[in-house]
């Protein structure tokens, strides 16, 4: 089913690559906790096609997703990359034999997950590598100088093409400008997390994308209760409201939401087509927590 305009249309980051707002998050292509292989390999390899065929040229994902399982299904399903297929990954963690994930971010460890990456997706060059710096849902409050000077001095050895950092503060995000250009922050963000909200807008005043994860994460019921009330107001699902929301909240923000299932993904695909009136988003915006 091939889409030639996806919800959002494109985004231009700073340094004038071109992706498509709708992109694809990668992550749960993994097996269960994001370890080990998937359940069902050709699936995994099939909504990737599926993305691909939809339009989609932004795939989010990380070696650490597996571990290496993940790219390894990338490349896969989808090498030899066509030209106008934008692969974004991160460094900054590893994974453990408990399946935990501790902080990898020494200038050994990140060039060695740059190289991981590069091998397990089967490239010559990253387009864009992101340093992950904090937890899953806050920044940590340290200096990023130093991992994110060692991604400098690979982007210019011409091993990455474009830098990015995850999970950060305003601070930190100043902290690498000062070491070097940088065309996106992945953070949590939604509808009712909105701690980055002048972030966004700073962000996109500059040129630089911002790409939320965990588009349902966080909600209380009550919340959540409302979010499903607009949805079935507007016969559709939760989901498509919440992306929807997303896409019209600022045109810097680009959406990587994350399926094992070619059925969810034509789904989220078609939800965040959704056109959502001033009045929804005024009752969205008084549920953020």
């Amino acid at each position: 089913m091939a889409m030639t305009t996806l919800p959002g249309g494109t985004f231009t980051m700073a340094e004038g690559l071109t992706v498509t707002r709708m992109g694809y998050g990668a992550m749960q292509l993994a097996g269960p906790g994001v370890f080990g292989p998937p359940r069902d390999r050709d699936a995994a390899i099939a909504v990737l096609r599926e993305a691909v065929d939809m339009g989609i040229t932004h795939i989010d994902t990380s070696d650490y997703y597996g571990p290496h399982v993940t790219n390894q299904i990338i490349k896969e399903a989808l090498h030899p990359y066509p030209d106008s297929l934008h692969i974004v990954t991160k460094v900054g963690a590893s994974r453990d034999a408990e399946g935990g994930w501790p902080h990898a971010r020494s200038p050994e460890q990140l060039r060695r997950a740059v190289r991981d990456n590069l091998d397990n997706l089967g490239l010559d060059v990253l387009e864009v590598v992101n340093l992950r710096v904090g937890g899953f849902g806050s920044p940590d409050p340290d200096s990023i100088a130093a991992p994110f000077t060692a991604l400098a001095q690979m982007r210019h050895e011409g091993l990455i093409r474009q830098l990015g950092i995850s999970t950060v503060s305003a601070e930190q995000i100043e902290e690498a400008q000062s070491i070097a250009p940088i065309v996106c922050v992945q953070n949590f963000y939604n509808l009712v997390h909105r701690v980055d909200d002048a972030l966004i807008d700073s962000l996109s005043a500059q040129g630089i994308a911002y790409v939320p994860y965990f588009p349902l994460g966080g909600f209380s019921p009550l919340q959540s209760g409302t979010l499903a009330s607009v949805a079935t107001r507007l016969n559709t699902i939760p989901i498509a409201v919440a992306l929807a929301w997303l896409l019209q909240r600022s045109p810097n923000i680009l959406l990587i939401p994350g399926t094992s299932s070619v059925a969810h993904l034509r789904e989220n695909v078609a939800g965040a087509a959704l056109t959502l009136s001033e009045y929804d988003v005024v009752e969205l915006d008084s549920i953020a927590g």
